[in-house]
């Protein structure tokens, strides 16, 4: 059952080699087929929207290359068996420890963070690892926390991440069994 769940997961997210590209094929041609309804449906709205879209993308495309440009600096630095002797299977708990307090200090969207924890897996990185690096750092917010204490206040602030910090560990822990 785990052995079918997790081959389930690796062709979904396409980290089967020769897995080909059908389900990012399925994800376009869905939406493409969806904007040509909306601008059939309504002109005006669906132009609006991809202006809004345009401009969205404007604002983050600078941290998106920077992004990129410090993951693919650190790629080509760290081969795949630094990897795995830094957060793979045998780096144990202070892999996890260490890739779950990078997450939580690091302010990376989900959009870069999924597919760099794809890349971090086919070089060698654990799966109880990346859970704890993608758990905290979609959960808790150490560099937000200033903005988070101002409008929610200092204590709930402080729960919510210390709560979601626990919680990424039990996460990544559950991850790690199930696909591990």
């Amino acid at each position: 059952m785990v052995t079918e769940a997790k081959h389930d997961i690796m062709v979904i997210c396409n980290y089967e080699k020769g897995g080909g590209h059908m389900f990012t094929i399925i994800l376009y041609g869905l939406a493409g087929v969806l904007l040509v309804l909306s601008f059939i449906r309504d002109r005006e709205k669906t132009k609006a929207a991809l202006k809004k879209a345009w401009k969205a993308l404007e604002n983050i495309l600078p941290q998106f290359l920077s992004i990129l440009l410090i993951i693919g600096m650190a790629l080509t630095v760290l081969n795949a068996p630094t990897i795995s002797k830094l957060v793979g299977k045998e780096s144990g708990i202070w892999g996890v420890a260490g890739l779950g307090v990078i997450g939580a200090i690091t302010l990376i969207p989900g959009f870069i963070a999924f597919p760099l924890a794809a890349s971090l897996l086919q070089n060698g990185a654990g799966y109880t690892q990346l859970g704890a690096f993608v758990s905290t750092l979609m959960m808790v917010g150490i560099i937000t926390l200033p903005v988070e204490m101002k409008y929610f206040g200092k204590k709930a602030a402080l729960l919510r991440n210390g709560l979601a910090f626990v919680f990424s560990y039990g996460i990544a822990f559950v991850i790690g069994a199930v696909l591990g």
